[in-house]
């Protein structure tokens, strides 16, 4: 029996929940990885000239303390699967808020520049597990009618984390009297902002303990009767469980197992294909949308604008991105993935461009020109809008469903640690390049943005309708 014919006869693709509301708490307490992976990402940004002036570091090693989180990152995205599938998703999901807790603790109480280092790293690892985790566990547990909706919570917690953690620190910075390094608490406010993490890395710990084992895991370890239980509980009692339980079954004895080696063939080493999906995280990055939020407070400084108008100019652009990314969501699945790349290619253009220009002039009493000021400003908000109406979003789209069933998870594996190491380089390479010439630095993002076009009209196919049987 092939597994269409068996979600057909267990009635899985037509199933409806009993009670909608627990399966969307249970999604939504799954996506508080998202919120934490970008709370942690960004608020970093609030923290910057903090550490500068605490431990009188250059820039050079100062990007080195800001990026290092991501070696953490690509090691946790590696290794959360492997970690999943031993000891199942709650528990690899109750890791990562241990070491999300334990990261915001040793990061606002750091006895040296060396262990705030380390603290990153932790920290990274737990972003790196929540950003697998999450999106695997919700299409595990969410039934078939609602995956699509119930899986773009993880993308909408992480847009909202940010969000949050730009307001946290733009409010405890005016309670700082808009100093980065005044006391709050017994603490400089700098460590204030990273140690507030604490609260939702506890929240999403004890969520874990609310929501249900992924029915997959269950059967792959033997506990049915558990797994049928959950079945029952996410998709209703109308589907025969019986039969559902058989179907998924099924489905993992008959998958493939993707390994790296799949991946190799062709004149450059790995397959045509994996190279557009290395071409989409690289260009996704490249385009310097990271610097927006890790850098933000520190670029606007730096232009002569007050700190705590810097910190509040963080949260309207992490508002931006969450309005982008509600677009992206509403508009994916009707107008077509390449369209919205090319767009939001074109939009990043012009603001990336506009910012470019005005950086260019000189400062006057160690601020831009009036109209310079407010075109790089608006420019700012214009790049990060059409990002995260098109590639943000898309790109993750892309990379789901690109990849033939065969090559599906290590292509995406390999994609993902290209984006990992790509977030790197910008992150690592921006207070220097920006020390020796802002405006080329944007020059150089604006040259990514509009390489991106040719790229996508050449090598990227659309994936829009399509069954993921069909890519090959």
């Amino acid at each position: 029996m092939t597994s269409t014919a068996q979600a057909h006869n267990s009635g899985a693709a037509s199933a409806h929940p009993d009670h909608l509301g627990h399966v969307i708490f249970i999604a939504a307490a799954a996506a508080m990885g998202g919120f934490l992976f970008g709370y942690d990402s960004s608020v970093i940004n609030g923290a910057v000239e903090g550490i500068r002036g605490r431990y009188d570091i250059g820039s050079a090693g100062l990007a080195q303390v800001i990026a290092i989180a991501l070696i953490g990152c690509a090691i946790g995205a590696a290794t959360a699967g492997r970690i999943a599938d031993r000891i199942g998703r709650i528990r690899c999901m109750q890791i990562s808020a241990v070491l999300f807790t334990a990261s915001a603790v040793g990061s606002a109480l750091p006895f040296a520049l060396y262990d705030l280092a380390f603290w990153r790293v932790v920290g990274g690892f737990a972003i790196g597990m929540a950003s697998v985790i999450g999106p695997a566990y919700i299409a595990e547990v969410a039934p078939p009618a609602y995956r699509g909706r119930l899986g773009s919570f993880q993308q909408a917690a992480i847009v909202v984390g940010i969000a949050i953690s730009q307001l946290v620190n733009w409010g405890l910075l005016n309670a700082a009297d808009g100093d980065q390094r005044g006391e709050l608490m017994g603490l400089e406010a700098w460590q204030v902002m990273l140690g507030v993490m604490v609260i939702p890395a506890v929240l999403y710990g004890l969520l874990s303990f609310a929501i249900p084992e992924s029915p997959r895991f269950l059967i792959s370890v033997g506990k049915h009767e558990r797994a049928r239980g959950i079945l029952e509980e996410v998709e209703g009692d109308k589907i025969d469980l019986d039969a559902r339980v058989t179907e998924i079954e099924h489905a993992m004895k008959s998958e493939h197992k993707s390994a790296f080696k799949d991946l190799l063939g062709g004149g450059f080493f790995f397959k045509p294909i994996v190279w557009v999906g290395i071409g989409l995280s690289v260009f996704q990055q490249f385009v310097g949308i990271n610097v927006a939020f890790y850098y933000s407070s520190t670029l606007w400084q730096s232009v002569g604008v007050d700190p705590t108008d810097s910190f509040f100019y963080s949260f309207t652009t992490s508002i931006i991105n969450i309005v982008g990314t509600v677009i992206a969501m509403i508009f994916v699945d009707r107008v077509g993935r390449r369209p919205l790349a090319l767009v939001g290619s074109v939009g990043m253009v012009i603001g990336l461009g506009l910012e470019a220009w005005a950086f260019s002039f000189d400062l006057v009493g160690g601020k831009l020109p009036a109209a310079q000021g407010w075109v790089a400003l608006i420019a700012a908000h214009v790049f990060v809008l059409f990002f995260a109406l098109s590639w943000g979003v898309v790109v993750w789209v892309f990379l789901g469903e690109m990849f033939p069933n065969r090559l599906r998870a290590a292509a995406l594996g390999v994609a993902a640690s290209a984006q990992w190491i790509a977030n790197w380089a910008i992150t690592a390479s921006f207070p220097s390049l920006a020390d020796w010439n802002l405006s080329l630095t944007y020059v150089i993002y604006t040259v990514f943005a509009a390489l991106s076009i040719p790229f996508v009209l050449k090598y990227v196919k659309e994936t829009k309708g399509k069954t993921l049987e069909e890519m090959g």
